[in-house]
């Protein structure tokens, strides 16, 4: 299935100032997450960041912060965001197909992924956006919610998938200011 802009929520797990310094390639993850959102953005598409307990861990890094004003922030305890019930009311909820992107990837990407695939939702997990401590426990998570029937996929997929066509001004201005 290809995803799409009309039935796609942006979910941004768990990219903490305390953690994501502690990531495996953390800026190019941060950095990636930042691209998908301002493409997300760009598309109308809603954008869910969450945060596993901000009081410990910190609050979302400044950076993705600063591009992600309008999205709709929930805290968590649980490593699930969707066990938790905080999803309620997000739109997640609202749409079918849920963009997965964060930290930790064999942690709560993955829990919250699976919960999310168990509810009936389209889960695809961007791999090039979402890391691990170890990437021994990333690349192991990826392949474990494969075989549970989530894709994973890379930003650019994403974009491409969401413009569905070319020579159209939307794709003229996300292919000018985010393609590279």
């Amino acid at each position: 299935m290809l995803m799409s802009a009309q039935h796609a929520t942006l979910l941004i797990v768990d990219i903490q100032s305390r953690l994501a310094p502690a990531i495996h390639d953390s800026q190019r993850i941060v950095d990636n997450c930042i691209w998908l959102a301002q493409v997300a953005a760009r598309m109308d598409v809603p954008v869910v960041v969450t945060e596993h307990c901000p009081d410990k861990i910190g609050t979302t890094v400044a950076a993705l912060k600063a591009v992600t004003g309008a999205a709709h922030y929930v805290a968590k305890q649980h490593f699930s965001a969707q066990a938790e019930g905080c999803l309620a009311g997000t739109e997640v909820e609202r749409r079918r197909q849920v963009i997965v992107c964060g930290t930790e990837a064999h942690v709560c990407v993955q829990q919250t992924a699976l919960d999310l695939r168990w509810a009936g939702k389209e889960v695809f997990v961007v791999a090039d956006a979402s890391g691990s401590r170890d990437p021994l426990n990333r690349d192991l998570a990826f392949e474990r919610m494969r075989q549970h029937g989530i894709e994973i996929v890379a930003r650019e997929m994403v974009a491409f998938e969401w413009l569905r066509r070319g020579g159209t001004a939307l794709f003229s201005a996300v292919n000018r200011e985010f393609i590279r």
